[in-house]
């Protein structure tokens, strides 16, 4: 029935309905009509009326807080503050407080202020000045805070370097970032200098701890020992300087640089503080990474910007986690990639509720295990969140619905929190154009590209990019809803339901095609994991001679070989479509994973299952089961004798 047609004759029925109740006479006609149309609209869209009356508390919270950390972003813009100018007014306020928990030791306002003031001051003493860029190459301790804060406050970018890297990751980290020096740890002095000769301007040297091992590195702390502890004289940094170079997690190649301002710190402060209505009174665990977003920034910002007392660690510990929270009475804890999965592997204990923890902030929480995790450990809120340093495209759970990375408010405006999911080739990740040249939406349930927009403007809308501007370019679209706007491009494809909330589904490049079929290594890693009893996996797609598209390849962790391989195609048989399964699968000792605990799954996808490279065992899919796969089949395979 055509809109008019619905409308005529639903303005009859109530009319005629009227008439016969003889309610003509005790309701006007403007009324009736108005009933009508109300009736009408009801009828019509009551599917979308639901979703609107449910969604909406969930909404109006996210606006309210979202518009909380609108406001004083834009403060932070109209005063030009800065990480380390806001730093020193609150020490300057409450000196004693402390900020920094790290094992046995309390660093408090004041003790950062004065050890931050005499890097500074050393640094400036050696020659260094605003734009010079350092790296920073140590693992987590107070003293890794206070030095990128101290070389803050003269105007030097610090880039935070991975320490697990070695060789040529690690001299391509530092040098794409154009460094004149660099600050390491004893323990990593080696790693460093083995390079030294590798660089074709090598950074300046400068050892923290221990006696150095060459006469061309300086001993830091007797630099430190001899600079002031007053603030340094130089001009402040402002809101738009750089700050901190943060890098990616390399899992499909060489680690970028993405450039992290003194706005986007702020900015990602405020995010975690006020969507999580964090107070002075919380302690936060943060047993992450320092050279990494979530821990560096988020988890050690909540100390420098708010005042929050944090936790560091060393090292991340699964039988240590929530015992530590409990000694040191932490409120809220942080969490990424596949920690949440280890800590549940840990075997049940007492100490498993003991702790204050009420909620729990991070990204990678599996599905499968998250109902588990929140029963046993006694967790109120999980706030799964989604996003990227360099991006603008972030979301968050708020009510702990499980799965979700996030939502879009459905009550309430698109424009508000201008992000969505785009109508996109799965399979080569390219983003789909209509006859206009601009994008589609996706529907709901329908797999594409999340996108945010960029505006310059807006504190909470920009895009810095990475050092390697082609790298930034790569990362933007423009003409998406409207011809000019532009877009920052996540890489990673999102599935929206009707409630607007977001799932995240794979990795640009990470899908691949098999029978004709788009297939999620997300999705297949959860259902091999969850039949393994939560063992590490990697799923990727693999090229096979004469077959079209890529067959679904496993790499389980089983070092004791105590993997049944019929259990296992008994379970993805039961779990997953026929052209989702692994075609193979790789037994490894172990699984290499970037510092952010994501696997590294490129050398994986190039060795294959060719037995002349891979000296894990290997299987093929056969009838019901999974059978060794040999030299002889490799060359059966290629000849065509075996079929997939």
């Amino acid at each position: 029935m055509e809109p008019l047609h619905r409308l005529l004759f639903g303005l009859v029925a109530v009319l005629t309905a009227t008439y016969l109740l003889g309610w003509t006479a005790l309701v006007p006609m403007p009324t009736q009509v108005a009933l009508a149309v109300l009736v009408l609209v009801a009828t019509r869209h009551r599917r979308r009326l639901l979703v609107i009356i449910r969604t909406l508390p969930r909404d109006l919270t996210f606006v309210h807080r979202y518009l909380g950390i609108k406001m004083a972003a834009s403060q932070y813009r109209k005063n030009n503050d800065s990480v380390t100018g806001i730093f020193s007014r609150g020490a300057r306020a409450d000196p004693g407080r402390v900020l920094i928990r790290f094992n046995d030791e309390k660093w408090t306002y004041q003790d950062i202020e004065l050890y931050s003031n005499r890097v500074a001051n050393a640094f400036l003493a050696a020659g260094l000045k605003k734009g010079d860029t350092v790296a920073l190459f140590m693992g987590n301790c107070p003293q890794y805070v206070c030095l990128w804060l101290g070389l803050a406050k003269i105007g030097v970018v610090v880039a935070c370097i991975n320490y697990n890297l070695r060789s040529q990751p690690l001299v391509h980290s530092i040098a794409v970032a154009g460094c004149v020096a660099a600050i390491f740890s004893k323990d990593l002095a080696d790693a460093l200098l083995e390079v030294r000769g590798d660089f074709s301007s090598p950074p300046r040297m400068f050892q923290l701890g221990g006696e150095a091992a060459d006469a061309a590195v300086q001993d830091l702390q007797v630099l430190l020992d001899r600079a002031p502890s007053g603030a340094p004289d130089c001009p402040p940094p402002g809101y738009r300087d750089k700050l901190l170079y943060i890098y990616t997690s390399g899992t499909t190649g060489l680690p970028k640089a993405a450039i992290l301002p003194h706005s986007r710190y702020l900015f990602a402060v405020l995010a975690a503080l006020k969507s999580l209505r964090l107070k002075k009174s919380d302690v936060v665990y943060n047993p992450l990474p320092l050279y990494h977003t979530t821990g560096g920034n988020v988890g050690v910002g909540l100390a420098l910007i708010a005042g929050l007392t944090v936790v560091i660690k060393p090292k991340f510990s699964a039988s240590a986690y929530f015992p530590d929270c409990a000694k040191y009475g932490c409120t809220m804890a942080q969490y990424i990639g596949e920690m949440c999965r280890y800590v549940l592997a840990v075997p049940p204990r007492p100490e498993d509720r003991q702790h204050q923890v009420r909620v729990m902030l991070g990204n990678g929480m599996r599905p499968t295990i998250w109902k588990t995790f929140v029963e046993r450990f006694n967790i109120p809120n999980v706030v799964e969140l989604y996003g990227a340093t360099e991006g603008n495209a972030n979301i968050v759970n708020l009510d702990n619905t499980i799965g979700a990375v996030g939502f879009l408010a459905q009550s309430l405006p698109q424009s508000i929190y201008p992000v969505a999911i785009v109508k996109t080739n799965l399979e080569t990740g390219e983003i789909l154009r209509n006859e206009r040249g601009l994008c589609d939406r996706c529907g709901v349930d329908e797999p594409g590209m999340f996108i945010g927009l960029i505006s310059n403007s807006d504190p909470t809308r920009e895009f810095h990019g990475y050092l390697d501007k082609e790298a930034s370019r790569k990362k933007v679209i423009e003409d998406v809803f409207v011809k000019g706007d532009k877009y920052f491009i996540t890489g990673d494809i999102l599935v929206m339901d009707e409630l607007g909330y977001m799932y995240f589904k794979d990795r640009t490049g990470d899908s691949f095609r098999w029978k004709g079929e788009n297939v999620a290594s997300a999705e297949v890693e959860a259902a091999v994991c969850a039949i393994l009893g939560l063992r590490d996996v990697a799923v990727y797609g693999v090229e096979v001679a004469g077959a079209e598209g890529r067959a679904g390849m496993a790499a389980i962790v089983d070092p004791e070989d105590s993997v049944s391989m019929d259990a296992l195609a008994q379970g993805v048989d039961k779990m997953l479509p026929a052209y989702a399964r692994p075609v193979f699968v790789r037994k490894v000792p172990a699984l290499e994973m970037t510092g952010t605990y994501k696997v590294k799954k490129y050398v994986l996808q190039k060795e294959a299952f060719d037995p002349a490279v891979v000296k894990d065992p290997l299987f093929i899919r056969t009838g019901k089961t999974y059978a060794p796969f040999a030299a002889q089949d490799m060359q059966d395979l290629q000849s065509g004798k075996i079929r997939l």
